[in-house]
């Protein structure tokens, strides 16, 4: 297949799931991918990516409907390309210490997709995040769970299959020179 854009797609509430695909688009333009980060529902057609990364906030072992009608949407699509998936939202350090697999719920929506992988990343519930019910701060952990450097790492990890695959000057992949490499000539 023909490289192109990287896709990193995200169904996010209260802002946490696009600051980690953020963050996983930053972690893979570094690497010399060409890279489009972009909420899930804005999303209309996938012809121009030879890969997605789509994520989910979880809430009460869910993704966000934004996630899983892209999922819906582009299913054949998706089956085409390789795509990585993760998720969001213990509000403890237990994805830190393991890594936890997808839940039935969303395994059901993603499973025939074929993804490559999985990772779920803590998640973030702050007093001051706009639109948080008080009632939700006094029965859930309060607090930033999210391990950027975990979550960068696991950007690494997709970015280096991708270069295996995609050759340096084809579409969405820079060469030596333009990702900040050392060259071979």
């Amino acid at each position: 297949m023909m490289a192109s854009y990287v896709l990193v797609a995200y169904a996010s509430k209260h802002g946490s799931t696009r600051e980690i695909a953020e963050a996983i688009g930053e972690t893979l333009g570094e690497a010399g991918l060409a890279v489009e980060v972009q909420p899930a529902a804005e999303v209309r057609d996938l012809s121009e990516y030879g890969a997605v990364v789509l994520g989910s906030a979880l809430y009460s072992a869910h993704w966000q409907r934004d996630a899983n009608r892209f999922v819906r949407r582009h299913l054949e699509a998706l089956r085409e390309r390789p795509v990585w998936l993760f998720s969001s939202g213990p509000l403890d350090h237990s994805a830190d210490l393991a890594d936890l697999p997808l839940t039935v719920h969303v395994a059901r929506e993603v499973d025939p997709i074929g993804a490559r992988g999985h990772r779920t990343f803590g998640g973030r519930l702050l007093p001051d995040t706009p639109g948080v019910d008080e009632s939700l701060l006094a029965t859930h952990r309060v607090g930033d769970f999210r391990d950027f450097d975990r979550i960068r790492a696991w950007a690494s990890e997709i970015a280096a299959a991708l270069l295996v695959e995609w050759e340096p000057g084809e579409p969405g992949v820079a060469s030596a020179a333009d990702a900040g490499q050392p060259g071979s000539g």
